[in-house]
C-alpha cells in the first residue's frame, strides 16, 4: 500500500517533466530546429564539466530554500506568494550587515549576515502571517504587495544608503565575508559554487525533522489539513499561521542572503522581482512540498536553466525555448492539482448523496 502511493506520488513529476520536454521538442521541430542536439547541448551545459555542474549548484541554492519556505506555508494551508519580496529582503539584511561589520571575525560575520537575512525575509513573512491569522486578510494579496514594497523600498535604500553618488551599486563585501572562496574556485574551475550549497542541504534536513518529528510542524500540518478540527483538538491556529509564515520567510530570507554573500557579493537596484523566488513555487509544486524531493526538482530546474544558456551558444535555437520547457512542466503539474481537485469535489457529491453518511453500494 505505501509502496503504491510512494509510485503514484512519483508518477506525476515524472510525467510532468516528460510532457514538458516532449512539448519543447515539438516546439523546436516546427520552427527547424533539432530538438535532441538541442538537449544535449543543455545538458552538457548544465553538467558536462566541473565549471558548469558548480554554477548548477549554485543556481538550485536559492531554488531550494525559496522552495522550502513555500512548501512550510503551503502545508499549513496557505499560497505565500512573498518568497521574491523575501528573498530580496535576505539578500539586502546580509550585504548591509557585512558592510558594516567588515572588522568582526570570519565565522562570526558570516554567521552575522545570514542570520540578519533570514530575520528580514522571516519578518516581511510574519506581517502577512499576522494580518492573516489575527484579520483574516488574505495572504496571497498581502504578499504580492509586499513583494512590490521591498523592491522598492530596497532600490530607494541601495541608492540613497549603500551606493556611491552615481552609483546603483553598493560596494562589495569584504573577501572574508564571501561563501565563494579559493578552495571551492579551484576545485570547480572559478566557478561561482560556494558554501551555501552545503548550508542549503542541512536546512532540508532540518526541515525534514520540522516536519516529521516536531509537534510544531505537526501542528502545521494539521491546520494545513483542517483549520478547524485543528481548533477542536488544542492547536492554538492563529500562533501557528504566524510561525509558518515566519519559518516560511525566515527560508526565503535565507536564500536570498546566501545567494547575496556567494554570488553577487554586493546589492543593486533591479527594475523586476527576481524570478528565482517565483521557480522556488514551481519546484515545491513539482517535488509534491516534499523537503528531499525538493532538492531534485531544483537540481532539474536549475540544469535547464544553466544549461539553456548553451543552447544559444552552439546552435541558433533561442535560449528561451527552455523557458517553455519549465512552463510547460509547471503545467502539468497544475492539471494534477486540478484533477485532484475535481475528483475531490466530485467524492464529497457522492458522499451527501448516500443515505448512509458515505457507504455508496
Amino acid at each position: 500500500m505505501l509502496h503504491s502511493r510512494s509510485l503514484k506520488g512519483l508518477a506525476v513529476p515524472l510525467i510532468s517533466i516528460a510532457a514538458g520536454f516532449i512539448i519543447g521538442a515539438i516546439l523546436m521541430l516546427m520552427f527547424g530546429y533539432d530538438p535532441i542536439q538541442n538537449y544535449q547541448n543543455l545538458f552538457i551545459g548544465s553538467l558536462g564539466d566541473i565549471y558548469s555542474l558548480g554554477e548548477t549548484l549554485r543556481n538550485m541554492t536559492p531554488l531550494i530554500l525559496t522552495a522550502l519556505g513555500f512548501a512550510v506555508s503551503s502545508k499549513a494551508g496557505f499560497f505565500n506568494i512573498g518568497g521574491p519580496g523575501q528573498y530580496l529582503m535576505g539578500w539586502f539584511g546580509a550585504i548591509v550587515f557585512a558592510l558594516n561589520f567588515p572588522n568582526l571575525p570570519t565565522v562570526l560575520l558570516i554567521i552575522g549576515s545570514l542570520v540578519c537575512g533570514a530575520l528580514l525575509g522571516g519578518i516581511w513573512s510574519l506581517i502577512a502571517g499576522f494580518l492573516r491569522a489575527y484579520f483574516g486578510t488574505s495572504e496571497v494579496i498581502t504578499t504580492i504587495m509586499l513583494n512590490y514594497i521591498a523592491l522598492y523600498f530596497i532600490n530607494f535604500a541601495v541608492k540613497n544608503w549603500l551606493a556611491s553618488k552615481g552609483s546603483d551599486s553598493s560596494p562589495n563585501i569584504v573577501k572574508k565575508a564571501s561563501l565563494n572562496t579559493e578552495f571551492l574556485q579551484k576545485l570547480t574551475n572559478n566557478s561561482t559554487f560556494n558554501w551555501g550549497f552545503f548550508i542549503a542541504l542541512i536546512t532540508v534536513f532540518v526541515i525534514w525533522i520540522y516536519f516529521n518529528k516536531t509537534r510544531s510542524g505537526f501542528e502545521v500540518r494539521s491546520v494545513g489539513l483542517n483549520e478547524v478540527a485543528s481548533l477542536y483538538a488544542g492547536v492554538n491556529v492563529k500562533r501557528t499561521i504566524v510561525v509558518a509564515m515566519l519559518v516560511s520567510g525566515l527560508l526565503a530570507g535565507l536564500g536570498g542572503a546566501i545567494d547575496g554573500l556567494g554570488n553577487f557579493q554586493n546589492i543593486s537596484v533591479s527594475n523586476n522581482l527576481p524570478s528565482v523566488g517565483f521557480n522556488g513555487m514551481a519546484v515545491a509544486l513539482l517535488a509534491a512540498e516534499n523537503p528531499i524531493g525538493i532538492i531534485f526538482a531544483a537540481l532539474l530546474f536549475s540544469a535547464l536553466q544553466i544549461g539553456g544558456l548553451s543552447i544559444s551558444v552552439y546552435s541558433n535555437t533561442p535560449s528561451e525555448i527552455v523557458d517553455i520547457v519549465i512552463a510547460s512542466i509547471i503545467f502539468f503539474v497544475g492539471i494534477k492539482y486540478v484533477f485532484e481537485a475535481a475528483l475531490a469535489k466530485n467524492w464529497r457529491k457522492k458522499q451527501r448523496k448516500t443515505p448512509d453518511g458515505g457507504m455508496d453500494k
